[in-house]
Formats: structure tokens, sequence, C-alpha cells
């Protein structure tokens, strides 16, 4: 496994420990098979994301005859998939990159094959903050030289992963200041801890939009659902954590152009 996910396969660990001396082995059988199982299910997310919101619709059908869900909200991803593995809830709806480094480490969790929705990840920043087109320039170019494919495959995929670090390059004038990005570093391998250090995709994406914008980067930890009020009152100039673009997040914050398309997927105990 390469160093980069050291940290994050601590944390998985830490999770199946945790899971063993709590007697997940009289969990019951899995009940959710598909999408179309979710109604009157216990479904478990990451307070404050995008799963939270999907979610939310199963608590108040708009059909009066479907059965009502109850969601269950985790300040981690780690802490819904330990209830998982616990029989507390269902199912877990996250995203799914994480999912694939939870289930890895997990036997007796699956995903199941049919995604349960597509989004686009960008970067939010206070609303009418000019940064929003000084970091959508800097991505412009990052896309166009390679870099960000390059960022993201140092992370995710077989063949490509831990072989395209992102190194800054020498001699830059960062004159301009410091960027301040807050983040949730639970969400693998989009950002995690290694070490005393916060890395991965959003980690290296803000270090080379830094870098081109002249300014130092500096990163802040955060539970998730704290992000955006981060940015708002300044507290931050800008967030980054697998962050979606919805509707309801656009009422309090601008975001950036989108630097890649995720999936959100469902985790479900494997018999």
């Amino acid at each position: 496994m390469h160093k980069f996910f050291k940290a994050a396969s601590a944390a998985l660990t830490a999770v199946i420990f945790a899971a063993v001396i709590s007697g997940c082995a009289s969990a019951p059988a899995n009940t959710v098979f598909s999408v179309d199982d979710l109604p009157g299910k216990k479904i478990g997310v990451q307070l404050g994301t995008t799963g939270d919101t999907y979610a939310s619709d199963y608590e108040k059908p708009e059909d009066e005859a479907q059965p009502k869900s109850v969601v269950e909200r985790y300040k981690k991803g780690s802490e819904a998939v330990l209830a998982l593995k616990q029989g507390k809830i269902d199912c877990v709806i996250i995203d799914s990159e994480p999912a694939k480094e939870y289930v890895s480490q997990n036997s007796d969790l699956k995903i199941l094959d049919d995604p349960f929705a597509l989004e686009d990840y960008a970067i939010c920043v206070a609303k009418n903050n000019p940064l929003k087109d000084k970091i959508n320039t800097a991505l412009s170019e990052l896309k166009a030289d390679g870099t960000v494919k390059k960022i993201i495959d140092n992370y995710i995929g077989d063949d490509t992963k831990g072989k395209t670090p992102y190194p800054s390059p020498e001699g830059i004038d960062r004159a301009n200041g410091t960027l301040t990005m807050a983040t949730n570093a639970q969400f693998a391998p989009y950002e995690f801890i290694e070490g005393e250090k916060i890395v991965g995709i959003d980690a290296d994406l803000a270090q080379a939009i830094a870098d081109k914008l002249g300014m130092s980067l500096k990163i802040e930890d955060m539970e998730f659902s704290s992000i955006i009020a981060a940015v708002q009152s300044g507290k931050a100039d800008f967030g980054a954590a697998g962050m979606t673009i919805t509707d309801d997040r656009l009422i309090s914050v601008d975001f950036t152009d989108s630097y890649t398309t995720s999936t959100q997927v469902i985790i479900v105990r494997a018999k």
C-alpha cells in the first residue's frame, strides 16, 4: 500500500477493531439490495455532506404512501461505517472513493453495484468574492497542462496511484500573502492526515492553485458542517473537501468551476 494511504488505513483499522470489540458479529442480515429498498430503512451519512442531503429526501417522502426512513448523521464517515457493521443502521450513503477504502478494509461490507448519484466537486468561496475568478483562472491552466489529472491519478487508480506526486515549482514568489483552506481531513483520498500533515487530492490541488497565485497555503481541519460558515465569516478564504455544488449551498457561498466528477454509492453489509 502506498505511503500516503497509511494514515487512512490506520483509521480504518481502528474502525475494524472497535467493531470487533463492540460485537458486530451479531449484526442482522443485509436488507438493502438497491436504491428501491431505501424507503423505511435506517440510513447513515456524514453530517452536512451531499449524502446527507440526498438521504433527507427519504425522511419526508413526497409520496405519503412511501415509508419514512430514519437518517442517522455522524461527524465522520468512519463512524457511520462502524454503525453499519454493528447493525445500528442498514446502509451508508457516501462518496465512492472513501467507500472503496472502507470496503477494502472490511470484508463484511460491500458497495452496491448501481451508483446512487453523480456529482461535481468544486471549491467554495464567499459570495461575490473576486477570489473565485482567480481560482478559476488557475484551475483552467492546471487542467490544460495536465496537473489536475496528475494530482487525481496520484491518489486514484491502481495503475497510477502514487506515481505522479505534485511538486511545487522552485523559485515561486509568494509575496501575495496566504490562502487559508477549510477542509475536513477524514475523507481519503481527497483529504486525510499523514503524520502531522493534511494530504490528498484537495490539498495538492489547493497547493497548485496557491503556487499559481503566488501565495502560501494554510490548511485548517474542521467538521465538514463548519466549512461553509468558516468561508462565510472569513475564517477561511475557501473550502475544499470533496464538496458538491448544490442549490442549498449556493444560497450561502459561490462555487468555482468543477475540478472532478464523483459518484455517491451505498455501502451495505455483505451478508
